[in-house]
């Protein structure tokens, strides 16, 4: 099944920067085109109608105006300035020079009071936009000019004041090109973040290579795949990051093999110490023992101290083999089928703790187990208990599955002071005891470390926890099946 990247990964986050800056980039270019060529179509279009209007009034107002031919002056420049697109009408002059206004109508924009008593002075213009309807608008040029350098030929100037001229010039052609140019920026702006996501796409892929390379040695090593290296290609940083990752990985193999080799050769050391001791504390145990129900008075005591020490060596140095074994992969199961019962009733009457543990349980389940592994559990659990806890001891068993896999749960629990919290974590480590301040223990710290790794061997699990009313409480949980997890 394809893994999805998340949306936060480092490609994704590379190729959105890349792709926003030439987007912005783009954009800008765009935007600034746009300003320049809109200012020269519209400074280009608004001199043309300017410089025609100003032809207009030099080729038909004469320096020298007669009287009373405002009214031709007029026609004729009306005529000189209709053209296509254009809008034009004149505007007789009153004698007190007040401002009059064009007719409504007359123009494809309203002129304005404002906008007249400054075309009285000379020739003014503005860009006007139309509303019209379905929300659209067109643009328009307005010009108004009057002539004021002109002489007359008689002494009654009020008859030889030329007319007003007021035109529309629409710009309707430039806005169109406009758009056009709007709708050109678009396209290519698109164009290029599309060209801007792929070659980010690209760069980036280029990039993270490398980086995948190392993520992926670097889980190897994780592992344990020691051997990882990386191959080193060109010169740049990421090629000195790969040179750097393949130096610390040989240190590391380096250290790992090392500290594998001393662990290693302690192991065997212990096992061989273990294996030597075995024999002749056998004898000196069985010796001891002899020496302790013969001897007397003081001489008795302390044959009987050095057989119980004698015998606490035995036991430690069992564990001792015992745990090597764990740690040689050489544990092996001989499984059975097991009344549960019975096979607990076997661990406490054997070490004579059948009086001082309640036993509660069905008495015909039945699971696969080693017999002899899951005595050492048991008796580890119900010692501990017994030795550390406070009374009752309560043993209980009963059928429990786990993740769909049946199996049988065995709880021991007392109600002493509980565990230590510091040593919840740590309970089923070797050597690790309840009463570490005490220079000397009975036990050897070893007893349930062996339980966890038995109940692993089975495929099982151990776990140790403090009960809410007060104790502690040891939760054994074994497949029923045919068991034999790893060792």
């Amino acid at each position: 099944m394809l893994r999805l990247r998340p949306l936060t990964g480092l490609r994704v986050r590379l190729a959105a920067a890349f792709t926003a800056v030439a987007l912005l980039a783009s954009v800008l270019a765009s935007g600034l085109s746009y300003v320049l060529v809109r200012r020269v179509m519209l400074q280009r279009a608004q001199d043309a109608v300017l410089s025609e209007v100003r032809t207009a009034l030099a080729q038909h107002i004469p320096d020298q105006l007669p009287p009373d031919t405002q009214e031709d002056v007029g026609e004729e420049l009306l005529e000189a300035l209709t053209a296509e697109g254009h809008q034009a009408v004149w505007v007789p002059v009153p004698l007190d020079g007040s401002v009059r206004l064009p007719e409504p109508g007359h123009l494809d924009v309203p002129v304005s009071k404002e906008f007249a008593r400054r075309a009285m002075r000379g020739m003014v213009f503005q860009r006007v936009v139309r509303k019209e309807r379905m929300n659209r608008s067109r643009p328009y040029l307005l010009v108004g000019a009057r002539v004021t350098g002109y002489e007359t030929t008689m002494d009654e100037p009020q008859r030889t004041t030329p007319p007003m001229v007021f035109l529309t010039a629409s710009l309707d052609r430039e806005a169109s090109d406009l758009r056009l140019f709007t709708r050109v920026l678009s396209i290519a702006d698109a164009v290029a973040l599309l060209a801007a996501l792929l070659l980010a796409l690209l760069a980036t892929r280029g990039v993270l290579r490398p980086v995948r390379r190392l993520g992926a040695a670097a889980r190897a090593l994780g592992a344990g795949e020691l051997a990882t290296r990386v191959d080193v290609r060109g010169r740049d940083e990421l090629a000195d990051l790969a040179r750097t990752f393949n130096r610390t990985a040989e240190a590391l193999e380096r250290t790992v093999l090392e500290l594998r080799a001393m662990e290693a050769a302690s192991r065997r050391f212990v096992a061989d110490v273990s294996h030597e001791l075995r024999t002749p504390l056998t004898s000196m145990i069985a010796m001891t023992d002899v020496l302790a129900d013969e001897a007397g008075g003081d001489d008795g005591d302390a044959a009987r101290l050095v057989a119980d020490e004698t015998r606490r060596l035995g036991r430690l140095v069992e564990h001792l083999i015992e745990i090597s074994r764990f740690d040689a992969g050489a544990a092996s199961l001989v499984l059975d089928e097991v009344n549960l019962a019975d096979a607990i009733a076997g661990t406490l009457d054997a070490r004579g703790w059948r009086c001082r543990v309640t036993v509660e349980g069905p008495p015909d389940l039945f699971a696969r187990l080693d017999p002899r592994r899951f005595d050492v559990v048991i008796a580890n659990l119900a010692g501990n208990a017994l030795k550390h806890g406070g009374p009752p001891v309560t043993l209980r068993f009963a059928p429990a599955d786990r993740d769909g896999t049946s199996g049988v749960e065995v709880v021991v629990a007392d109600r002493g002071p509980g565990l230590p919290g510091e040593l919840i974590a740590v309970v089923f480590d070797r050597f690790v005891k309840a009463e570490a301040a005490r220079s000397r223990s009975d036990g050897s710290g070893l007893g349930l470390s062996i339980a966890k790794e038995n109940a692993m061997l089975h495929g099982g699990t151990l776990e140790a926890a403090n009960r809410p009313d007060g104790g502690a409480e040891f939760t054994l949980w074994l497949p029923a099946g045919n068991g034999g997890g790893p060792a």
